[in-house]
């Protein structure tokens, strides 16, 4: 018996949510505070608040419309944020705490498109769709001021750093107005630009202000005469443009203490530029690519940080005196394609999202690695056995392997190119990394061995990648190949395609030894079971099967998915499959009975992504919700839980009996009552009936259980009362508490209204029933009375 539970017990039953990844900004403004230890974002209908050292989201704000967030600001001394919905409300928000303080109309017939505060937070500028820019003073509650004139959207408005200037700046596409707040009209309009202004800095000052567009300028302009200083191109679209501290900074080449500004565009890279010669000073030594597009670009002089945000909607931070990478976020991953753990430990795992860039994070602090190299979407990622190098593959027609070091920084250390279509699918060598298999839209599968000088330690970090040469090359199916996957011994390769087979293959020769045929649409996925002779596929039929390695036969079909099976994994040691689907679930199936032990459900779309733990105890899933998730098999725990309250009942039911036995009626009935069960109270309240004292009996007891106990006790009994054999005990228990309960006090029960409800028809039944066999039982007695017997003749004497 024992065996067989140990058996049993090395099933997985169930699996619970670890963790989740999910997107925290979708696009939009940006914002640290002063400190620069908090991060505003913001993500559809909320504003996200980062903790930048842990990347742990604090809080997450959203308006009581559930409206999509517009704009937000926060104030210069770090206390009030606002934010504005496409409801047309405004939100003042005493954001450590997560509460509204006040919400008002905009007043705007469009939503707000951009907000600002001025240096005293005390006002607050709107600009609107509607082309009006209105100012509203937050610690009095009211509307200051209402600027009409902008024809189009108000994309950008700022206030002059000298509050005792009262000066407001919007910019409507090329135009920039300037306002006077104590004349309330437009002092001057500066047009300079061919393009949308996209950014307005000011020195320090407040004499000379900087404006950058999408006309690849940048203007220096005189705030004195409203005049244009200079004009410098800067050869790219512009999408923030900062103007420095004027303090020396040799490592950006600042050399010299005249106005300095910082670039930030389409091109993805940081330049410096000097004001009077408009000569670029410094610019980033990083790759460009696509993607990485900077869209927003904020500096903290007070924190000395710079954060900038690509299109890919990844927040990096850069210390602002020199550009040195501080920290990366992840904000939105799009569709998550696949997922998997790193690490020999499992410590980090590595998504590959609809993007080229590859995104790193370690488990443990949340710290993201955001890996360039790709120059189009990568489409799969596999693991070698150590878990260091890990290898990834796309739709640029490339392969790629990187290597984490023991501090976990990842580099690419060689890279390949041979397919002629996008590369879909990669599986590294079980054994050793000796070799990696690729399969492609081009119809074949190419095997890649591993140079000895990868696995060497003594590897330059910063030297070029090595380039793979593939070694055999071999074409395989008549359509696109979605799946490749290497024995546990490294001699057989299987593929599956979307011509509906899977196929086997001999290594390192890619000789053809069988073809699985069976499944009625395409194959997404194939897996070798690690201990038996098998091979699984998943199918865009919803179903998954189990094939024979010597005879190519069908073993097994699995039927429970309503879609594509997009993924399968063997886990317990080849005894049970994981499979993921198109229709959102995980489900955790036991081969030997065909049973579908769980379904998970916490994604919202297809679960392209599934891996598992080297110790075999979580699983990683990513899905085109755009959620990664990370869950821990909890069947041990459960049935550690399931063991100790089983125990707990069998301890109370004992204690129960010995209370029952020595006539202990109060602790049995409230302990019946901890317990509860209805029918063991039930008991109890028979076992204090058979007492010959029973009523005072029952009296004593009910009337001294605590209000909980009565309320509890009030529950069983409309389940007793709807039975006839039970129905005495449950009237018992209500005349006690009738009589001897206030009706106020009575009223006061949780949920009487719905337990008197319940009580009512029932008892009425009864009292019919009772009423009826009163009846009969009078009319039995009359006829006793009335009935004349014969009289019965004597017996005969015995003579």
């Amino acid at each position: 018996m024992e065996e067989a539970t140990a058996g049993l017990s090395r099933f997985k039953a169930n699996y619970a949510v670890e963790r989740k990844i999910e997107p925290f900004y979708k696009g939009g403004k940006v914002q640290l505070d002063q400190t620069g230890k908090y991060l505003f974002c913001v993500c559809g209908t909320k504003v996200n608040i980062l903790d930048v050292a842990s990347g742990a989201i604090l809080q997450s704000l959203e308006q009581e419309d559930q409206e999509d967030i517009t704009a937000f600001d926060l104030s210069p001394d770090d206390e009030v944020l606002v934010t504005a919905s496409r409801a047309l409300l405004l939100a003042h928000w005493a954001w450590r705490e997560g509460s509204v303080v006040r919400l008002w109309k905009a007043i705007h017939t469009a939503p707000v498109a951009t907000m600002a505060f001025d240096p005293t937070s005390t006002l607050l500028a709107t600009g609107g769709c509607d082309g009006a820019v209105r100012v509203w003073d937050i610690v009095r509650h009211y509307g200051t001021h209402h600027f009409r004139g902008s024809p189009g959207v108000v994309h950008l408005v700022a206030f002059h750093p000298d509050p005792t200037r009262l000066l407001l700046f919007s910019a409507t596409d090329a135009a920039i107005r300037v306002w006077s707040l104590q004349d309330q009209s437009c002092l001057a309009v500066l047009t300079a630009h061919y393009s949308a202004v996209t950014s307005l800095s000011f020195s320090a000052d407040g004499h000379t202000m900087l404006s950058s567009g999408r006309d690849k300028i940048c203007i220096v302009w005189d705030l004195r005469s409203h005049q244009a200083l200079r004009t410098i191109p800067v050869f790219e679209s512009v999408e923030a443009a900062v103007l420095l501290p004027e303090e020396l900074a040799p490592e950006l080449g600042v050399k010299s203490t005249g106005l300095h500004f910082l670039t930030a565009g389409n091109q993805g890279v940081l330049r410096v530029w000097e004001a009077a010669s408009g000569q670029c000073v410094h610019t980033q030594q990083q790759l460009s690519g696509p993607g990485r597009e900077l869209t927003h670009c904020t500096l903290v002089r007070a924190a000395g940080l710079l954060l900038t945000v690509t299109a890919d909607h990844n927040l990096l931070l850069y210390e602002a005196r020199s550009l040195k990478p501080q920290k990366q976020f992840a904000g939105y991953s799009e569709e998550v394609l696949d997922v998997r753990f790193l690490g020999p430990d499992d410590s980090h795992i590595v998504v590959a999202s609809n993007s080229p860039c590859l995104k790193v994070f370690e488990l443990q602090t949340s710290a993201c690695q955001i890996l360039h190299g790709h120059t189009d979407i990568v489409l799969a990622l596999d693991v070698f056995r150590k878990g260091w190098l890990f290898a990834s593959c796309a739709k640029d027609q490339s392969i790629r392997i990187w290597r984490m070091n023991k501090a976990g920084e990842v580099t690419c250390v060689a890279q390949g190119s041979g397919h002629t279509h996008s590369v879909g699918t990669v599986c590294c060598s079980r054994l050793k990394e000796s070799f990696l298999v690729t399969g492609s839209q081009d119809c074949t599968v190419k095997l890649w061995p591993i140079p000895k000088v990868l696995l060497s330690k003594s590897t330059a970090p910063d030297s070029d990648p090595v380039l793979l040469q593939a070694q055999a090359t071999q074409r395989c199916h008549d359509k696109d190949i979605n799946s490749v996957a290497v024995a546990p011994n490294d001699k057989l390769l299987a593929t599956g395609s979307q011509d509906r087979t899977a196929k086997l293959w001999a290594l390192p020769q890619c000789q053809l030894l069988g073809v699985f045929s069976g499944h009625r649409r395409g194959l997404w996925c194939v897996q070798f079971s690690p201990m038996d002779q098998v091979l699984a596929t998943a199918s865009a039929d919803g179903t998954v099967k189990l094939w024979a390695l010597q005879d190519f036969s069908c073993l097994k079909t699995f039927e429970g998915h309503d879609a594509s099976v997009l993924k399968v994994a063997f886990v317990s040691r080849g005894t049970q499959l994981l499979s993921s689907g198109s229709d959102g679930l995980v489900k955790l199936w036991t081969i030997k009975n065909n049973e579908c032990v769980r379904t998970l459900d916490a994604h919202q779309d297809k679960v392209w992504g599934l891996h598992c733990s080297q110790l075999d105890d979580r699983a990683l899933t990513g899905a085109s919700d755009s959620c990664v998730i990370l869950w821990k098999d909890v069947t041990e725990m459960e049935q550690a839980e399931e063991l100790a309250k089983r125990e707990e009942q069998v301890v109370k039911q004992q204690e129960l009996d010995n209370l029952l036995q020595e006539k202990r009626y109060l602790r049995a009935l409230g302990l019946a009552i901890s317990l509860d069960r209805p029918h063991t109270v039930l008991t109890v309240i028979q076992a204090i009936r058979r007492d010959p004292e029973a009523l005072e009996k029952l009296e004593a007891t009910v009337l001294r259980l605590r209000r909980d106990q009565k309320e509890a006790l009030l529950r069983f009994c409309v389940t007793w009362n709807t039975n006839s054999r039970h129905c005495h005990e449950a009237q018992a228990v209500l005349g006690v508490l009738l009589q001897h309960e206030a009706p106020e006090e009575l009223l006061t029960y949780e949920g009487v209204q719905a337990s008197l409800e319940a009580l009512l028809p029932y008892t009425e039944r009864h009292f019919q029933r009772l009423s009826r066999t009163l009846q009969a039982a009078t009319f039995l007695d009359f006829l006793w009375h009335n009935m004349k017997l014969p009289t019965l003749p004597a017996a005969p004497s015995a003579l």
